[in-house]
């Protein structure tokens, strides 16, 4: 059995206020060409079908589309949900998707209930375990003692093994789960799961069975033959500029686990980050390669460019980003006390637009903050 191991689409989300829609479809219908072409009989996403608990219109008509046609490309799905999604939505109506091929894999008391599907050495059961909080995942598996995530998933995977261990000797296994496994790199576009605690849970947890696909995580990662990360579709921050986004092709035979391949993903638009004074950043044409690509623009003018994006669009009119960072500038922090000890409040005014844009207010807007604080003054004063 040949098994296509994806997660953490987030359909429906935007990249710095730029709509990915588009981006994500392109991406994501081309894996039902790789269906086909390589002949994948199962397709696990683990966790983050979308990218909010209440999808819009327009992401739900997108996922519908996809999963569509990875089905007709001849494989059956099973979907397990993360922490971006909600689960009692997302598993409406399993029972009747069931029927179609789309597995959906969203409710606690059920995770140790495999979807069982068979190649020509047996069966295969694939175990969807959907993210667990820990607070609301401990009450649904009636646990009495340990908390936090290596708890509740330590919980649900002996159910797992529990279930696995009654089948048909021969029965070979799969786990979808949505979790922070120790050993992981995450990167800024990942939800954070710890409200105190300690969200990551040992690897170790996940023994007893042939492959686990895991989810959460947006970077690829190998952190045992049998575990891995498959890592988002698409890029959703800057940190991920340098990952080559992709899917693992899982092979199963008689005897369990033999192959796992890694397949590279189509970036729709690159992603840069490139730093400068505005006008060197406009007129420099090392910066062509630049024009096509998401870009995170870092600015080291000493004085804060006026209408900097707007500018910066006219060369780069996908850059979505900017810090300013003026050359030489101190970056200690600065406390409030010492900003504001010995100096008046025309003086303190003056000293922010200052810290704010790298130079003083010019005589207009030193008129301007000057009325504004006797016009406060006057106020106080009356009342």
């Amino acid at each position: 059995m040949r098994v296509l191991h994806t997660s953490d689409w987030h359909v429906g989300r935007t990249f710095h206020g730029r709509d990915l829609l588009a981006d994500q479809t392109a991406v994501l219908t081309g894996l039902a060409d790789l269906v086909a072409e390589e002949r994948v009989d199962v397709v696990v996403v683990a966790g983050d079908l979308y990218d909010r608990a209440v999808p819009s219109a327009e992401a739900v008509e997108t996922c519908v589309l996809v999963l569509r046609s990875l089905r007709e490309a001849g494989a059956q799905i099973v979907i397990t949900s993360g922490n971006h999604d909600s689960a009692p939505r997302m598993g409406a109506f399993a029972e009747f998707a069931a029927a179609g091929g789309l597995h959906l894999r969203t409710r606690i008391s059920s995770l140790h209930q495999p979807v069982l599907l068979a190649d020509e050495h047996g069966p295969v059961a694939f175990y969807g375990i959907p993210y667990l909080d820990p607070d609301p995942a401990r009450r649904a598996l009636g646990m009495t003692e340990g908390r936090g995530h290596t708890a509740v998933l330590a919980e649900a995977m002996r159910r797992v093994r529990e279930d696995l261990g009654e089948r048909a000797p021969g029965t070979r296994s799969v786990v979808i789960a949505h979790a922070f496994v120790t050993g992981g790199a995450g990167s800024d576009s990942e939800r954070k799961i710890a409200v105190g605690g300690v969200e990551q849970v040992p690897g170790a947890v996940f023994d007893g069975v042939d492959y686990v696909a895991l989810g959460h995580l947006h970077g690829p990662q190998v952190l045992a033959e049998h575990l891995r990360y498959s890592g988002s579709p698409l890029a959703y921050s800057f940190s991920e500029t340098r990952q080559r986004k992709s899917v693992w092709l899982v092979d199963l035979d008689a005897s369990g686990l033999t192959e796992v391949r890694r397949v590279e993903l189509p970036a729709p638009r690159g992603l840069a980050t490139v730093s400068g004074e505005i006008e060197d950043l406009l007129a420099d044409p090392v910066h062509a390669e630049l024009e096509d690509k998401y870009l995170s623009v870092v600015l080291t003018d000493r004085v804060r460019p006026l209408d900097a994006m707007r500018r910066l669009h006219q060369r780069f009119p996908h850059a979505v980003h900017i810090d300013f960072r003026p050359a030489g500038a101190d970056d200690a922090p600065l406390r409030y006390v010492e900003a504001v000890r010995g100096r008046s409040d025309v003086e303190i005014s003056h000293r922010f637009v200052d810290d704010c844009r790298g130079a003083g207010p010019n005589e207009r807007e030193r008129r301007l903050l000057d009325s504004a604080i006797e016009s406060v003054r006057e106020t106080e004063v009356q009342v």
